[in-house]
């Protein structure tokens, strides 16, 4: 766990009125003080991607506080660097995530379609649910189908949280402007090594992946196709862009598998069960 900020900065933080920029946060500098809180929120109450969701829900004062900031000025936002707005996006797509689903813990839904716990048991948490973020109102699948998609970043897509399981490991601290690079290199890595985004079958021959790269197809095949040529030339553009994606992070007879490329593509149904830890990891 990091040493926490001291007293005097975290109540500052914490004081500060609705709708008004933490300190660093002005028109130009970078934003990362207004981060701070959802960092040490992150480091107390995440432990390899799952959530304390009862111990955050009895200390919540600092996310919501956190999230009341989010809504910082046009012009503020205007001036922050690309990576610093992607960092902006992630965390607070992240912390509305979290907060939608201590509002109404524990979540003990009626839905046949979904786990009895699962966050899409909530009505409209995704789709109809409004946040003030950066003086736009906007949903949590606005954020990502609408804003993210515009920095032209699949990886992007990889690192919101969505309260379940199926979307990875969720990072025990908060993005960074100046560590996007890095961290978002790091889920790259651990991509292959998530039995939910991936698992390579070589004796079935086949790749099962995350319906998340099919959810942002577009995006994915723009970013690692490189055309119908080659070994792959007659795949489909996402099965292209998939082996291009992964094959740089596999095990050297992961590789020599794919590169025989006689292996079927399927997509793995997404585990929306929550990403609980309280009374220990789901099972």
């Amino acid at each position: 766990m990091r040493a926490l900020a001291g007293p005097t900065v975290l109540l500052s933080l914490l004081l500060l009125p609705s709708g008004h920029a933490a300190p660093g946060a002005q028109a130009g500098e970078p934003p990362e003080s207004l981060h701070r809180p959802l960092d040490q929120i992150l480091d107390v109450n995440v432990r390899d991607g799952l959530v304390y969701y009862r111990a955050l829900r009895s200390d919540r004062s600092r996310l919501d506080r956190y999230i009341a900031l989010l809504n910082v000025a046009a012009s503020t936002y205007d001036g922050w660097s690309r990576e610093h707005k992607m960092a902006f996006w992630l965390n607070a797509y992240n912390a509305i995530v979290l907060q939608t689903v201590i509002n109404h813990y524990p979540i003990q839904g009626a839905s046949k379609s979904y786990p009895a716990n699962s966050i899409r048991q909530i009505p409209g948490a995704f789709e109809q649910a409004k946040y003030r973020v950066a003086g736009k109102s906007l949903s949590l699948d606005e954020i990502e189908k609408t804003i993210l998609p515009q920095f032209k970043d699949p990886r992007l897509s990889l690192a919101l949280g969505r309260g379940a399981l199926g979307s990875g490991r969720l990072r025990s601290e908060a993005y960074s402007g100046d560590r996007l690079e890095k961290q978002l290199d790091d889920i790259h890595r651990d991509f292959v090594n998530d039995g939910s985004m991936i698992k390579v079958d070589r004796s079935a021959g086949q790749i099962a992946v995350t319906p998340i790269i099919s959810w942002h197809e577009a995006e994915f095949v723009q970013a690692y196709d490189a055309g119908a040529s080659g070994t792959f030339a007659q795949r489909s553009p996402v099965e292209r862009a998939i082996i291009a994606f992964v094959t740089p992070r596999l095990l050297p007879l992961e590789k020599e598998f794919v590169q025989k490329n006689e292996f079927k593509v399927t997509f793995q149904p997404f585990d929306w069960r929550l990403n609980d830890l309280t009374g220990g990891r789901p099972q």
